[in-house]
């Protein structure tokens, strides 16, 4: 018999549809468009700000897309607190 640890480690970090172990994967949309965004302000390469606009805004869609469609509890978590972080960044 598993231990309840066990089985709380599981449902934390396994896909529902693949049994996998799902904390990380390859890179989606929003994050390449994230990292380009980053790279540009910090190589000067266009304008600081609206790269910065840029960034956050592909944050916010990343946080809300694992909000809404993560693949298990720890990703979900993982877009609220991003999300919650880029929504208090932008409020202060």
């Amino acid at each position: 018999m598993e231990s309840r640890s066990r089985r709380f480690v599981d449902w934390w970090v396994r896909d529902r549809e693949t049994g996998r172990v799902m904390v990380a994967q390859a890179p989606n949309p929003a994050l390449v468009v994230f990292a380009a965004a980053t790279l540009a302000r910090w190589f000067d390469v266009l304008a600081a700000d609206t790269m910065r606009a840029v960034a956050t805004g592909a944050l916010l869609v990343w946080g809300l897309d694992e909000l809404t469609r993560g693949a298990n509890p720890f990703r979900r978590m993982l877009g609220l607190a991003v999300l919650g972080w880029q929504l208090v960044s932008l409020l202060s």
